[in-house]
């Protein structure tokens, strides 16, 4: 099965059937990295690179072993170090790299919608990995993996978000990708951080923790993006802690169960307390871990023609 796009760009309007694949070969994949096999060869041949114009830790060195461990030529541009510097477009960056064959760019970009107009103008096949508010797909579908890893489904799960709604790509991804799958979302976080009028997209808002978590069968907390905020959103960081911070006391009201979930990195003692961190709940560790599969089996989809596909 091939995706219908020849992007990925965020996942709104990508169907439940191609999530559902993507999720299915991420299995096949963590089998492998389980095994121990890190050097396939289904992307010999192919050449990828990973184009950040904001810094990346987790998200980039998972890209980076994903395409390594399936045998790809992997290149990587950091804005701070090319001709981006000197003033050359994103346009002609990306032709410049496609002229060279590249397959697969890989792309964070502090703006809104800029993976999607790059795709729209070069024939090299386009990954978002985290464009501005807007969103960021891998994570979401790592996310989504790990929930149905450990609780065996998707669909029909209470999934609380709690956090900086307003700036987090993250959130974005998972409610349009969650949603897809049949869960059910509730997002809480201070009034100043919610986006207007989200619950048209069909999720539930709260402003109170203890209503967002309670019998939730995953609590997932985001990070305070302090450096997209203007002053005055928050009163301070130890007031938001003690109204909207995951602890053992608001954890008691989700379901036995229920998993612990951050995209990282964690501020400790703001987001979450350090020992909801640290929980044998907390599938955090896990995320990353995941999120390698979940690549790999992406960019091997990605790189697939009709002809290979049986």
């Amino acid at each position: 099965m091939q995706l219908i796009n020849k992007d990925l760009v965020g996942l709104e309007g990508v169907s439940a059937e191609e999530i559902a694949h993507i999720l299915d070969s991420a299995k096949s994949m963590k089998d492998y990295l389980q095994q121990g096999v890190k050097k396939m060869p289904q992307l010999q041949n192919k050449s990828i690179v990973t184009l950040f114009y904001e810094n990346s830790t987790r998200t980039k060195m998972s890209f980076d072993l994903a395409g390594k461990y399936l045998g790809a030529s992997m290149s990587a541009i950091a804005a701070s170090s090319s001709s981006i510097q000197k003033g050359e477009t994103l346009l002609d960056t990306g032709r410049t790299l496609e002229a060279r064959g590249i397959d697969i760019i890989i792309m964070r970009h502090p703006m809104s919608g800029a993976p999607e107009f790059l795709g729209r103008n070069i024939s090299a096949r386009v990954i978002n990995a985290g464009d501005g508010m807007h969103e960021h797909p891998t994570q979401a579908l790592l996310d989504m993996y790990t929930m149905q890893e450990k609780l065996g489904r998707l669909a029909g799960l209470k999934v609380a978000i709690i956090g900086d709604i307003l700036h987090s790509r993250v959130a974005r991804s998972n409610l349009h990708g969650l949603k897809t799958m049949g869960a059910d979302v509730t997002l809480c976080g201070p009034g100043t951080l919610m986006p207007v009028e989200i619950e048209k997209t069909g999720v539930k808002v709260t402003y109170d923790i203890r209503e967002a978590v309670k019998d939730a069968d995953v609590v997932m907390g985001l990070r305070l993006q302090l450096e997209r905020q203007k002053s005055g959103l928050l009163p301070s960081l130890r007031e938001y802690n003690e109204l909207f911070g995951v602890n053992s006391e608001v954890l008691k009201l989700a379901k036995p169960h229920a998993l612990i979930m951050h995209p990282g990195p964690v501020n400790r003692g703001v987001e979450m307390d350090t020992d909801i961190i640290d929980h044998d709940r907390s599938v955090i560790t896990e995320q990353v871990t995941n999120g390698v599969a979940v690549r790999m089996a992406l960019l091997y989809i990605m790189t697939r023609k009709k002809e290979d596909i049986v």
